[in-house]
């Protein structure tokens, strides 16, 4: 099992970051692309399928994956130009969104079947690359942990019902799903977050967890519920803060050796404690990854070193 692989299906881009009206710096981004680095920078094998251009954005993002120890899957640089997002800062550093992209995908990727296959956002609702995204976890769905996170983009979303109805397709397919508070009250105004959360679950997921920002994150499983504070951190902006939990989530499960369709019925087993530690794990990701400007996730070292210095964790394995 050592061997076997991630792969990660979603849309890569270029965010121009905007602050006070200035453009302060451009950074490789999107969700799904932020996921697999994170995992990469981890030390994790990822494949990464995406819709680039073949153009100066393109390289960047091309030669961003390979720093971090991602490959770039065979036809995926086949768009006409590379997308982009204007992520807009207000004063406490979080970010919005104006998107210039196109998603489209045909084919299955020629990988090995993965341990993981993880997939979210843009991907998970934007026609006509929606469609051949929900194909792909059918196909992995017998050997591989189906990991998801919505991370809505409304901009992009012309006929909310639609996209609704995606998304919990998507939830049926999936083993694990990652959502923040923001995401839920997009999706649905009249219940709370746990309610949510919980009729998620209902729907097939072995792990529901929500993010809730400053106010750390829960996570829910058959055999109960645990809440994580988030770490304190200073902080200088919140791009690729979800995307980099979910990384760290997936990570912590790994080590775990819960990864792998033939691990399922060990994941729908997971413990609270099992699961406080992963969280735990997600969020100190997660925390120093907002610390720092743009997605700029953390290697295994970096993380480690700051586990060792907040001590000992309750609920680790062992």
């Amino acid at each position: 099992m050592s061997g076997r692989r991630a792969l990660v299906i979603g849309e890569a881009l270029i965010d121009i970051v905007i602050r006070d009206g200035e453009v302060t710096g451009e950074h490789v981004g999107g969700s799904p692309l932020n996921v697999a680095v994170g995992l990469g920078r981890l030390g994790r094998g990822v494949d990464f399928l995406t819709h680039i251009g073949h153009d100066e954005h393109g390289r960047r993002i091309t030669e961003h994956l390979h720093a971090s120890g991602v490959e770039l899957v065979t036809g995926s640089s086949t768009a006409a130009r590379t997308p982009t997002a204007r992520a807009i800062l207000d004063e406490h550093g979080g970010a919005t969104y104006e998107f210039d992209i196109a998603w489209a995908l045909s084919g299955t990727p020629e990988v090995p079947p993965p341990l993981v296959a993880h997939t979210g956002s843009i991907a998970a609702v934007l026609e006509p690359g929606c469609r051949a995204v929900a194909a792909l976890l059918d196909t992995y769905h017998p050997s591989a942990t189906v990991t998801f996170d919505p991370n809505v983009r409304p901009s992009l979303i012309d006929d909310a019902d639609a996209a609704r109805n995606r998304i919990d397709r998507l939830i049926e397919r999936s083993d694990i799903v990652k959502v923040s508070d923001e995401d839920l009250a997009w999706y649905d105004k009249e219940h709370s977050p746990e309610e949510i959360a919980r009729t998620w679950l209902d729907l097939g997921p072995a792990v529901v967890v929500v993010t809730r920002g400053e106010r750390g994150a829960f996570g829910l499983v058959a055999g109960g519920s645990v809440t994580v504070a988030a770490p304190a951190v200073d902080v200088v902006d919140t791009v690729g803060a979800g995307d980099s939990f979910m990384a760290g989530l997936i990570d912590a499960l790994w080590d775990m050796d819960l990864l792998g369709a033939e691990r399922r019925p060990d994941l729908r087993r997971l413990s609270e404690s099992a699961l406080t530690h992963a969280l735990e794990t997600a969020a100190l990701s997660s925390a120093l990854t907002v610390a720092r400007a743009g997605a700029d996730l953390p290697d295994r070292a970096t993380r480690d070193a700051a586990a060792a210095r907040s001590g000992p964790r309750e609920g680790g394995p062992g």
